[in-house]
């Protein structure tokens, strides 16, 4: 029997390890996949956002409904320790002016190097292409003591390793090709267990053929709002892409658990952008009519700012009949509104919502009523928009659950069982 056994090789499972390596305890760790951390990599291609650097109170607001359960995580583990951290490892950072805090490289490949060469120097075993099939041990009548026993299916066939306490880490169920594919689902059923939707997703609305022969565009410079909520909430400026099947980009994550849940509600969500949030509707109208008449209505309308997709997306909005009527092009570029029908599927995700319910978690994150179980990152009911709060959850839940299973191994009743097994 080992002590521990951590299932999951992405941010929140490396770093339980990392305290529990760091303490001295023997750790070994299983991952589904040919190498660790394939999700934190594919994230960083763009540029790796590690966390944020707004304000505590408006950061703890981002998670939303779970913002109390991760409060005292996040107190312990905040967007400042995650910098530090990566300092540590011989990363700097850098804030963008966006405010989000990414490496000096921008990449994640050099700070998962590092990281993973320290945690195997402290000790931590890993085992790659092991992919967990199961857990024995989960009832109600068995003692703590008793252990927990995995199943798994490796390259060398079917494989069990007894285990003093586990750590869950393995992801929700975007980018099912990276290892988060939530199989666990369904080999957890003694868990409450909330089920899996997108978070950070696009969503479909229905495009003229006019708008789809420009999918893949970007819309840059625009803001939204949700206005089925309070309209004193001031509007989201950012960037969108219009796609074949709707729009997807960085305002639409932003918000994407609001939309959603209004579409499982009411049966759709309608969206409001400004195209042109730099101007007034005034300033825009003086300057449409003041165009040289000899032009022709798309050159005058690019002279505000209305070319390419926007254009499009105006058009399809207005009825052909109106795009002459200055005011009405105006009033319309300064609030588009875009029915969105559903979300696009799980798979296609940044991350989900769902998950183990809080109710099965104490604020150790230790299972209420499994002794020696620990769950981390995305495999919690929890959900935050990008932006750097997602990673920062993961780190600072995997570092949350790693302390908790180092007090429960260490634990007075359970030091010569430890003893005993190392």
């Amino acid at each position: 029997m080992i002590p521990i056994a951590i299932i999951g090789g992405g941010p929140a499972g490396l770093m339980a390890a990392e305290q529990l390596t760091r303490a001295g305890i023997a750790v070994e760790l299983f991952d589904s996949m040919p190498s660790l951390g394939r999700k934190l990599l594919l994230a960083g291609i763009g540029g790796l956002n590690i966390t944020h650097s707004e304000s505590a109170p408006q950061f703890l607001r981002r998670y939303g409904q779970s913002q109390a359960r991760l409060q005292p995580v996040l107190a312990e583990f905040d967007a400042d320790a995650l910098r530090a951290w990566v300092h540590e490892l011989g990363i700097e950072t850098f804030v963008g002016s966006s405010g989000r805090v990414f490496p000096l490289e921008m990449k994640a490949a050099p700070l998962l190097r590092r990281w993973l060469s320290r945690l195997r120097a402290q000790g931590l075993v890993v085992h790659t292409r092991h992919r967990c099939v199961g857990v024995r041990g989960i009832t109600a009548e068995a003692p703590a003591e008793a252990g927990y026993e995995l199943d798994f299916v490796s390259p060398d066939g079917q494989r069990s390793i007894r285990t003093c306490a586990v750590i869950f880490a393995m992801g929700g169920g975007s980018w099912a090709r990276l290892g988060s594919d939530a199989a666990w689902q369904h080999w957890l059923p003694a868990l409450a267990i909330q089920p899996l939707k997108p978070a950070n997703c696009g969503f479909h609305s229905t495009h003229s053929a006019m708008v789809q022969a420009l999918a893949g565009s970007p819309l840059k410079n625009i803001t939204l709002q949700l206005p089925w909520l309070d309209v004193s909430l001031k509007s989201a400026r950012g960037e969108a892409v219009v796609t074949q099947w709707g729009i997807e980009g960085s305002v639409i994550y932003a918000h994407s658990a609001m939309i959603r849940d209004r579409i499982e509600t009411n049966g759709n969500a309608e969206v409001v952008l400004d195209l042109l949030p730099d101007h007034s509707v005034e300033h825009l109208l003086q300057q449409l009519q003041s165009s040289n008449p000899k032009h022709s209505l798309s050159r005058q309308w690019q002279g505000i700012g209305l070319s390419g997709i926007k254009a499009a997306l105006l058009r399809d909005a207005l009825p052909k009949a109106h795009w002459s009527d200055a005011q009405r092009v105006i009033n319309t570029a300064k609030a588009l509104t875009l029915k969105l029908t559903a979300a696009r599927p799980i798979d296609e995700a940044i991350s989900t919502a769902g998950g183990v319910c809080w109710t099965e978690l104490a604020m150790t994150l230790a299972s209420e009523r499994f002794p020696g179980l620990f769950f981390a990152g995305e495999m919690i009911d929890w959900e935050a928009p990008t932006g750097g709060y997602l990673l920062t959850a993961c780190f600072a839940t995997g570092r949350k659950a790693g302390l908790s299973a180092h007090a429960f191994l260490t634990h007075d009743l359970r030091k010569s069982r430890t003893r005993e097994y190392n």
